[in-house]
């Protein structure tokens, strides 16, 4: 087994996961696009090793992450076997299309158990730490996605239960459903939030604070458009380029108002920051929110965001400039 630094929990500050007994990084990595997908195996295990190094012990998956389809899970389960798992916080999620016919995709009972059997062999792990429901089905009903994150639960192959993109009124009728039915508790939320999309604070947080439930957010740099990467264009060998197909390029470039972002970088470079790190900095400044989930396809990438904590605070003038800016 490799060597790890030793000092990797000397300056992670660990958030607790709503009411639970859950611990997060405030800063995570995910595999969506990126390991088993545009980057190669060595990528994922210089990315994931860092990342270690640093502190960030949860790494975040899907069963239909990579290409093709659950090949995120394999990449990442070779390298997790090279790590102690016991520190490890493993999640993985099922509800978008993963094979043909009526039991591939969204939240009935056999295509959700089905999921996390075949999760756990191409990661070659006994359980994750988190699994979850990927999308509401709204043709299923939520009774039985959600009691089969409970059968899960019960039978030990995942040891927290969440939701991932779920609004508010369907995360209060999943709670209402597993209070009523003395179920698995829903421990996390992972909703999509950036300064770009700020939905979840008028529909989503004020209910998972009442309800104890933690909250990591996916999409924290808007698919790398709150940095500085494409301010002066798409480079050759970024995930734009090498990735989404021209339509999505345009539409994702375009919709984001680059001007905004423009105006943004300003600002994080008079707070001393990169548009990076002011983006995650500025989620991260609600204790509400338990961590941010990042992507990479560099280890400088990681060492960047990372540095992003030693600055959560923001003034009264700095928050009403990006609200004027985003809102």
């Amino acid at each position: 087994m490799p060597t790890f630094s030793p000092t990797r929990y000397d300056s992670m500050p660990y958030r607790r996961c709503g009411r639970s007994g859950l611990m997060l990084p405030p800063i995570s990595l995910g595999a969506w696009e990126t390991f088993g997908g545009y980057r190669g195996e060595e990528t994922a295990k210089e990315c994931i090793f860092r990342a270690f190094d640093l502190g960030i012990t949860h790494f975040d998956l899907a069963n239909n992450y990579g290409k093709p389809p659950g090949n995120a899970e394999i990449v990442c389960g070779k390298i997790f076997k090279e790590m102690p798992r016991d520190e490890l916080i493993i999640s993985s999620k099922a509800g978008y299309r993963m094979w043909d016919g009526p039991y591939g995709e969204w939240g009935s009972k056999k295509y959700l158990v089905a999921s996390i059997d075949q999760s756990l062999k191409r990661l070659g792990v006994d359980y994750v730490d988190i699994f979850y429901s990927h999308r509401p089905d709204p043709n299923t009903p939520l009774e039985e996605t959600i009691g089969a994150l409970d059968l899960i639960v019960k039978q030990g192959k995942a040891l927290y239960a969440g939701v991932s993109n779920y609004s508010g009124a369907h995360f209060c009728d999943t709670v209402r459903i597993v209070d009523r039915e003395h179920w698995t508790p829903i421990t996390i939320h992972q909703p999509m939030y950036n300064l770009l999309q700020r939905t979840i604070e008028s529909d989503l947080l004020d209910h998972t604070e009442r309800h104890g439930c933690g909250v990591i957010v996916f999409c924290p740099l808007a698919q790398g458009l709150l940095t500085d990467k494409y301010l002066n264009g798409v480079p050759p060998d970024s995930r734009a380029a090498l990735w989404w197909d021209e339509n999505a390029k345009g539409k994702k470039l375009m919709d984001a108002a680059l001007h905004k972002i423009g105006a943004l970088n300003t600002m994080a470079k008079e707070r001393g920051q990169s548009l990076a790190q002011m983006a995650l900095s500025w989620i991260l400044r609600d204790n509400r929110i338990t961590s941010a989930l990042i992507g990479a396809s560099r280890v400088s990438q990681i060492e960047e965001n990372v540095k992003a904590l030693s600055k959560t605070t923001f003034t009264e003038d700095e928050l009403k400039r990006i609200d004027a800016l985003t809102k």
